[in-house]
């Protein structure tokens, strides 16, 4: 399993030297997903279905009708499958946050971008105070893709994965059709429970 991008063959001696290259080098989630992130990152994974239970639940309990409102219209749709060409551009985006300090936040739209950098497909969010940034991944699940990526405020340089522990993100983006995709990240270091980010054409 590779980088989104990267279906055609390779060679197995080029994989096995891929393989070695990345582990001696910092984690930069361009291994095998997800057995090349973190320990923590990976529990985060497994926890994924609990903790994205129970953050919809203390958001729809305790959200303004309003904020409910929105997270029913961001949860709503039925996966589907998209091109990885036809995901590369520039995307609406808002975060949503689940449980945690409080029961729902919704944010206002900003500008994320998806761009295929060779080695995956890459997602950053361009503005904003909280910015991301990370790749997608191939999983045998092909209603969605692995992403990790890593968070980091504006104004400072953009983080990759594993730079610092406490910035990695880790989820899985769930394509919703061609105009709109979800990606929901489990357990983040800070603030709530769940966090979605929802990308809109």
């Amino acid at each position: 399993m590779m980088p989104l991008n990267a279906r055609k063959a390779v060679p197995v001696a080029l994989a096995a030297m891929l393989a070695i290259a990345t582990t001696a080098l910092p984690a930069r989630a361009d291994g095998v997903f997800p057995t090349s992130l973190t320990t923590l990152d990976q529990q985060r994974l497994e926890a994924f279905d609990t903790a994205r239970a129970e953050a919809v639940a203390e958001a729809r309990a305790g959200g303004s009708p309003e904020d409910v409102s929105v997270l029913d219209e961001v949860l709503s749709g039925r996966p589907t499958t998209m091109e990885p060409a036809e995901m590369v551009g520039i995307w609406r985006c808002r975060t949503i946050k689940l449980g945690g300090l409080l029961p729902l936040t919704v944010y206002r739209d900003f500008k994320c971008r998806i761009t295929d950098d060779g080695a995956g497909l890459r997602l950053e969010k361009l503005t904003g105070s909280q910015r991301t940034g990370g790749t997608f991944y191939d999983l045998a699940d092909k209603t969605r893709l692995g992403y990790a990526g890593a968070g980091w405020v504006a104004g400072e340089a953009p983080a990759r994965y594993d730079t610092e522990t406490e910035r990695n993100q880790v989820g899985y983006l769930v394509v919703l059709g061609p105009e709109r995709m979800r990606l929901e990240l489990p357990l983040p270091q800070f603030e709530s429970k769940f966090d979605i980010l929802e990308l809109r054409r």
